[in-house]
């Protein structure tokens, strides 16, 4: 893997160029590649030989306490310690002003090591850097310092029982108590979340909660829809303006832990805000802090949505390349099967590895294909992020980056779960059992088509707001980039999967423009999943095809890298024309059903 992140990183994307710029002039490639080297090093030694074990030692709760395999603690502490938690924060709050796309590239290690166990740091990261963005300097000073040193960690807390995606629904009550706490305009807030990762542990002194709740209108009630949504730290135990702690536990409780399918090692949680459990204050009812103004939590809440779509992709991204690792090494020493012959098979001849076998071959390149070019759209994206904070073109940066979150954050939940489908499929029945690593990779892949906006969120995203937005604009900054690549590829051996891509492009386009020929969204709509999926194979067929033109010399290297690109083309590409049919005669079915037909 390393391999192709420094190909990627440094001979396709020019990472090493980002140097230039006055925020990363102190950096250089070799300090780059150091960062690497150390997340590296840390998930080799302290996440990836665990990640069974905080699996199967699941955390559990007492009543009391949450509790978590020893080498938790270990593994997160190692990574506050190696300054990740803060890697793209300015010098003076003690971060080392690193691009995303290292930032991105470092933390891919330890989604592959253990994605459960990197997950309250990837949590705690966000938390810290919205309030970087959204706080007031001493919300900043007290919480997100304290959280990017390691000294507390932070959740998210939007979904509730009855509202999951739907944040309009939510129904957790912030009172106002006092609008002149140094901390920020103080509230009280009752209500219960669900599905909070990382809303239970001591693995650090304090948890800082980042809670949405509506104020209620002047006539007591809440506010129907999303402008009553504000935005609430919610400290687990109350601290004071030198973020020391007070010795008062705030009134939020554990209600009981989600029992998960995968992810096991993080903690999900059911947490009650405000029942009267503890009464800070002599009172109950938990203390919030005001994020910036009331009304404003959802644009907050959403300041770090590409960062927070892309790092689930990348570890997407990852659990399928572990699995592919696995597999592959397993299909190079599990003898099976013998050379067919016109004569038939020689019973006394040697067996042969399974992956002198064409169709394992083929489950072997379908990973390579599914998971290294995940791995290059993430990174992709990464550079886009960089480009919308310090490049000239902010305006493209932006307009591609508005069309290609939602690949970023839907394609490899899909693909790279099909990806550790296959893993299994090479073991056998070996793959099926629990002494193989495969099995719970797949179980732990199967949570990204879900959080962060499930596949059916972002498709009516992609289809009903981002293709269309500004006249189609984000859409036709994607195609005049994809033009660009097909321009410099017809010039080449690549000739032929370049006229293909041009193909799929102009399908994509012609399809955009029948499914909203009528003007009607339920129209439109009804098949954006099957247009999603498409999109999101047009866009890998174009970043393999830049990636190939990026590929020189006769190494085994480069020949793989060939071999993925063209089995992309080969296999995968062509898949979009069904998916497009449907999307283009805006077929009924699946709107017209009736429920009752079920």
């Amino acid at each position: 893997m390393r391999q192709t992140l420094d190909f990627l990183l440094f001979d396709w994307l020019k990472a090493g160029d980002l140097t230039v710029r006055e925020r990363f002039a102190e950096h250089s490639a070799e300090t780059f590649s150091a960062v690497l080297d150390t997340c590296e090093k840390i998930a080799r030694e302290k996440f990836a030989p665990f990640n069974r074990l905080a699996d199967t030692q699941e955390p559990h709760f007492d009543g009391e306490r949450v509790h978590l395999p020893q080498a938790t603690h270990d593994a997160t502490r190692a990574y506050a310690e190696s300054g990740m938690l803060a890697a793209a924060q300015d010098y003076d709050v003690g971060g080392m002003q690193l691009p995303c796309v290292i930032e991105m590239a470092g933390n891919a290690f330890f989604s592959k090591a253990s994605v459960a166990m990197g997950g309250y740091a990837m949590l705690t990261s966000g938390n810290a850097s919205l309030l970087m963005a959204h706080g007031t300097p001493l919300q900043r000073e007290v919480f997100a310092k304290n959280e990017f040193a390691g000294r507390w960690f932070g959740t998210m807390c939007l979904s509730e029982p009855q509202a999951g995606s739907s944040l309009s629904d939510i129904a957790t009550r912030a009172e106002l108590e006092d609008e002149t706490d140094a901390l920020g305009p103080r509230y009280r807030l009752t209500g219960n979340k669900m599905w909070i990762s990382g809303g239970e542990h001591e693995i650090t002194e304090n948890i800082i909660h980042l809670v949405l709740a509506k104020v209620p209108g002047p006539d007591g009630k809440l506010i129907a829809g999303t402008k009553g949504i504000s935005l609430f730290i919610v400290p687990k135990k109350l601290v004071n303006e030198r973020a020391e702690l007070t010795g008062e536990r705030n009134d939020v409780s554990l209600a009981g832990l989600n029992h998960k399918l995968g992810y096991r090692g993080t903690t999900n949680c059911l947490l009650n805000f405000g029942e009267g459990r503890f009464t800070p204050g002599g009172r109950k009812g938990a203390v919030g802090y005001l994020v910036g103004k009331p009304g404003e939590g959802l644009r907050a809440m959403f300041h770090m949505m590409n960062e927070a779509r892309i790092g689930v992709g990348l570890g997407a991204v990852m659990l399928g390349y572990a699995g592919y690792e696995a597999s592959l090494d397993y299909a190079k020493q599990r003898p099976q099967g013998r050379p067919m012959t016109a004569a038939g098979k020689d019973a006394s001849s040697r067996q042969r590895p399974i992956i002198e076998h064409a169709d394992v071959r083929r489950m072997l390149l379908a990973q390579k294909s599914y998971v290294e070019g995940g791995l290059a759209l993430e990174l992709f994206c990464a550079r886009l992020v960089d480009e919308l904070a310090t490049g000239d073109d902010k305006t493209q940066a932006q307009a591609l980056l508005d069309v290609l979150i939602p690949i970023a954050k839907s394609w490899p939940s899909e693909w790279c779960l099909e990806s550790n489908s296959l893993a299994i499929q090479v073991l056998g029945g070996y793959g099926y059992t629990r002494d193989f690593p495969v099995e719970q990779y797949w179980r732990d892949q199967r949570l990204n088509m879900i959080h962060e906006g499930t596949h059916g969120i972002q498709a009516l995203d992609l289809l009903g707001r981002k293709v269309v937005q500004q006249g189609g604009a984000s859409l036709a900054a994607l195609a005049a980039r994809v033009q660009q690549t097909i321009a410099r590829a017809i010039q080449t051996d690549w000739a032929p999967q370049a006229n293909q891509l041009a193909a799929a492009l102009a399908q994509v386009g012609g399809a955009t423009k029948k499914a909203w020929s009528t003007g009607e969204p339920e129209e439109a709509l009804a098949n954006a999943v099957p247009y999603l999926q498409a999109f999101g194979h047009t866009v890998l067929a174009w970043l393999w095809l830049d990636v190939a033109l990026a590929v020189s010399g006769d190494s085994h290297f480069a020949h793989g890298k060939r071999a993925a690109a063209r089995y992309f083309f080969a296999y995968e590409l062509p898949k979009i024309a069904a998916w497009l049919d449907v999307v283009a005669r805006r077929e009924p079915l699946c709107r017209e059903i009736q429920p009752e037909y079920f």
